[in-house]
């Protein structure tokens, strides 16, 4: 997908990295400063447990902050390092709509990761505001993406039936979000947009 998208646009360059492996994630971040981004958007995870939180061993959860959380806490302090010395920057970083009120079953570390994230966005904008750096989250819904392809299929007819749009929320209408965040002005920093029409 990288490699398509970097031949298709001539500014684009495609950067491989490993949120599965400490020193991929370690040496990526120190790039972070000769690359000389303007906007870091966080948008990855490896991978999603459903189960009871009593049937799941304490190492898959430390093992899923370390591959889910520790990555975007590397990447964005490297940003955030070079962004108060331009005194620019924008930090996005994509939720979950499972965060509003009790969690679905089977889910805790995720919907765990997803809210430490949350909060770590918050003071990233607190921090950060005096340096025209923004950090904002977008929380969309449910969506028919690879993360969900395992989902029942009559679980998804009951979702779409529950949506006042009787339609599931797609990736291009999360991509507009991304936009949108991107060309704001300085002063929208550290919100929370839900793309889950209008249900929190």
């Amino acid at each position: 997908m990288a490699n398509a998208i970097e031949k298709r646009l001539k500014n684009t360059a495609a950067l491989k990295l490993n949120f599965k492996e400490k020193q991929s994630v370690d040496e990526f971040a120190e790039k972070i400063f000769s690359l000389d981004i303007d906007i870091l958007i966080h948008n990855a995870i490896t991978g999603l447990i459903r189960n009871h939180f009593h049937k799941v061993e304490t190492e898959i959860f430390t093992g899923g902050f370390q591959e889910n959380v520790y990555p975007v806490l590397k990447l964005s302090r490297a940003f955030i390092k070079s962004a108060r010395i331009k005194k620019s920057g924008k930090l996005i970083t994509i939720l979950s709509s499972a965060i509003i009120g009790m969690p679905p079953t089977g889910m805790a570390g995720y919907i765990a990761e997803k809210n430490y994230l949350l909060s770590m966005s918050k003071s990233w904008a607190s921090e950060n505001a005096q340096f025209n750096i923004q950090s904002n989250c977008i929380s969309p819904d449910f969506m028919d993406t690879p993360l969900n392809r395992g989902t029942d299929t009559r679980i998804k007819e009951e979702i779409v039936k529950s949506q006042p749009l009787k339609k599931l929320l797609t990736v291009e209408e999360v991509a507009d979000t991304v936009k949108f965040l991107v060309t704001a002005s300085a002063h929208l920093t550290g919100q929370n947009i839900f793309l889950n029409n209008g249900k929190n």
